[in-house]
């Protein structure tokens, strides 16, 4: 009966990675199309990055709003939805030809279909059928599988982008996403019994929660630390291919630079996902974010070589979304896993404000400035910001008043 059950949390798991990897691969790899866009459609790299700092936005906006559905109805239903609209915005990408058209296809369809499929709505999936004490390690495999994505994706797109053209290469990711979808019936909620629904929905409600978590000092400061890394993020796999660019090195660079980030992932987050189980999480996010620090300064300081980016990609990949493990068990500790697919969701709603603001203000940069210096350093003092952000979190659930009879 161990056995069995075993399995079938693996295989919950695995199905929830798999879903990851098409579309977190999908989304990771949007940077290698700005330079196309911009030689396609003559736009400028700041409109495109506009669109793609919507799409960063839109993304997060998403998630607690698809959190809260899969919480509610069960996420298989979610999960298909998404996969659709980002195989639809893929598809559309190519027929658009104005920053607003962009900002349509790439920063609402194809981000809110991704983000319907990611992590709050994944790892709530998974949390809601594993004990506690798998949570941490399911989070850090499907967090795994996202990063996988990013390394099989990026170089594939980019011999697409090379030998048939970026709309080629754009409608072939439509035509991949759609893989996903027979994986939403896998994670639809199973068949509850009249006891079992009963349990469910008894204890405080949604809002309730919602409410006294945007009290909780620890949660906003969780918040306060995944705005860096959204930041962080966005700005990389945006504009990573521009800075290798303005260093005078092949596109080639780029996508293997991503690529490696993915590979690093994989490793970043399955020793996150066991480290949590092991040690608290705001140490292990606090170390997270300070490395981030002080890699930044590292490459600022080395020439600007192949090999440096990718000793940099490697270095970056070690942490990328390995942030979202600790960050996902902290939410459970503090809230339990009944809305942890809304809780969640705002989590990473912060994380993409500032992934809008690092996606858009690195486009600024490069038009207003020639370069992204500015950026650099502005991500260095955020970054250590959030590794002390973390330091006064506590780790213990929120006591919560009794409802009244």
């Amino acid at each position: 009966m161990k056995t069995r059950a075993a399995q079938s949390y693996w295989l919950i798991t695995l199905v929830a990675a798999s879903t990851m990897m098409i579309t977190m691969g999908a989304r990771q790899s949007l940077g290698l199309f700005v330079s196309p866009l911009n030689t396609s459609t003559g736009l400028g790299i700041a409109s495109i990055s506009l669109a793609m700092a919507v799409a960063q936005f839109v993304w997060g906006a998403v998630q607690p709003i698809a959190g809260a559905i899969a919480d509610r109805y069960g996420p298989g239903r979610v999960i298909a939805a998404g996969v659709l609209m980002l195989a639809l915005g893929s598809a559309l990408t190519p027929l658009m030809h104005s920053t607003w058209g962009l900002c349509f296809s790439i920063g609402l369809l194809s981000a809110a279909g991704s983000g319907s499929g990611s992590f709050s709505v994944l790892i709530g999936a998974a949390a809601s059928r594993l004990p506690a004490e798998r949570r941490g390690m399911a989070s850090g495999v499907i967090n795994a599988g996202g990063s996988f994505g990013q390394f099989v994706f990026a170089p594939v797109l980019q011999k697409l982008i090379q030998s048939i053209g970026w709309m080629g290469a754009m409608w072939s990711l439509a035509v991949v996403t759609l893989a996903a979808l027979p994986m939403a019936f896998t994670l639809r909620r199973p068949h509850q019994t009249a006891e079992q629904h009963a349990a469910r929905n008894d204890g405080p409600s949604l809002g309730s929660s919602v409410r006294d978590a945007l009290k909780d000092r620890s949660y906003l400061l969780l918040h306060a630390g995944f705005f860096t890394c959204g930041f962080h993020i966005a700005f990389l796999v945006t504009h990573l291919p521009g800075e290798v660019a303005l260093c005078g090195l092949p596109a080639g660079v780029a996508s293997w630079s991503l690529a490696i980030i993915g590979l690093a992932n994989i490793v970043g987050s399955l020793v996150a996902g066991w480290a949590v189980q092991r040690y608290r999480s705001k140490y292990v996010l606090f170390w997270m974010y300070g490395s981030r620090a002080l890699l930044v300064l590292a490459y600022l300081a080395a020439p600007k070589t192949a090999l440096t980016f990718y000793f940099f990609a490697a270095g970056l990949g070690a942490t990328w979304l390995a942030t979202v493990p600790p960050t996902a068990t902290m939410v459970g500790k503090l809230f339990g896993s009944r809305y942890l697919g809304t809780l969640f969701g705002l989590t990473l709603l912060s994380h993409q404000v500032g992934g809008f603001l690092g996606a858009w203000l690195g486009g600024l940069a490069i038009s207003n400035l020639g370069s992204y210096d500015l950026m650099w350093w502005a991500d260095i003092a955020l970054a250590s910001l959030a590794a002390l952000c973390n330091l006064p979190i506590r780790e213990a659930p929120v006591s919560r008043q009794p409802l009244p009879a």
